[in-house]
């Protein structure tokens, strides 16, 4: 027995009165009904978000195993007696962006050896400098393939929600001409392209705040990378000096 809307609280007695009221279209439904370019501004968005995604798991576990391909490599180096040993199993460490600066070093170092043999009075300073350049361009070679597609989770991070907010102010704009065209104000009216406006922007701001979290990580992770390759470097120029100066 339904009670008489009478005898019920004001708000439970609209709610029976009228239970469509209740009944709120699904995301799905918003996206399908929404106008064309606010669709246009949701797909694109859905297709940042997905390629964001795409990036995030394949850039973790690229700098995942160039972690621990590091960390094998250095600990190899420094118990190694012998470069030209550690440079044969440092081709199967392709994943350390130290074992890829350590093998041009190291072809680099062939280089100033042969030199070295082949003339006695080679310039030992310039070899050295020839070195240190092949280190320094190992390196950057070796940052630039980290930081590969980074970029896009940077500018999805900062333009996602603009993107949305695009979206946004379309779909209120569609709303006001609505209100223009039939004189009403109700929720009826302009409930629908209100709807259509707030998902553009929580779309975009669902796209753009994973992308930057994972951003501000990755590029954490590039900088210990970087450093040890730098510290690296610098290790290696100094033994190759001592070696260097005490034959």
């Amino acid at each position: 027995m339904t009670p008489s809307p009478l005898s019920m609280p004001i708000y439970l007695a609209a709610v029976t009165q009228t239970p469509e009221a209740i009944e709120s279209p699904g995301i799905i439904e918003l996206m399908t009904s929404a106008d064309a370019v606010v669709q246009l501004v949701l797909f694109v968005l859905i297709g940042m978000s997905i390629a964001c995604w795409v990036i995030i798991f394949n850039k973790y576990a690229t700098l995942r195993k160039a972690s621990i391909a590091t960390e094998s490599f250095l600990d190899l180096f420094w118990k190694s007696q012998r470069l030209d040993q550690v440079y044969d199993r440092a081709n199967a460490m392709a994943d350390s962006p130290v074992a890829a600066v350590f093998k041009a070093g190291y072809v680099e170092l062939s280089k100033l050896t042969k030199a070295k043999q082949g003339d006695q009075n080679a310039n030992l300073m310039d070899g050295e400098e020839n070195l240190n350049r092949a280190l320094r361009k190992a390196a950057r070679v070796e940052r630039t393939n980290l930081e590969n597609m980074t970029t896009f989770l940077a500018t999805t991070g900062s333009t996602a929600p603009f993107i949305g907010l695009f979206g946004t102010v379309w779909g209120i704009l569609l709303a006001f001409q609505k209100i223009g065209a039939t004189g009403q104000a109700s929720l009826a009216v302009v409930g629908p392209d209100i709807a259509h406006a707030l998902i553009a922007t929580a779309i975009g701001l669902a796209a753009a705040i994973p992308a930057v979290m994972a951003y501000n990580y990755f590029n954490s992770r590039i900088r210990v990378l970087e450093d040890e390759m730098g510290n690296f470097s610098s290790d290696f120029l100094n033994i190759v000096k001592r070696h260097f100066r005490s034959a």
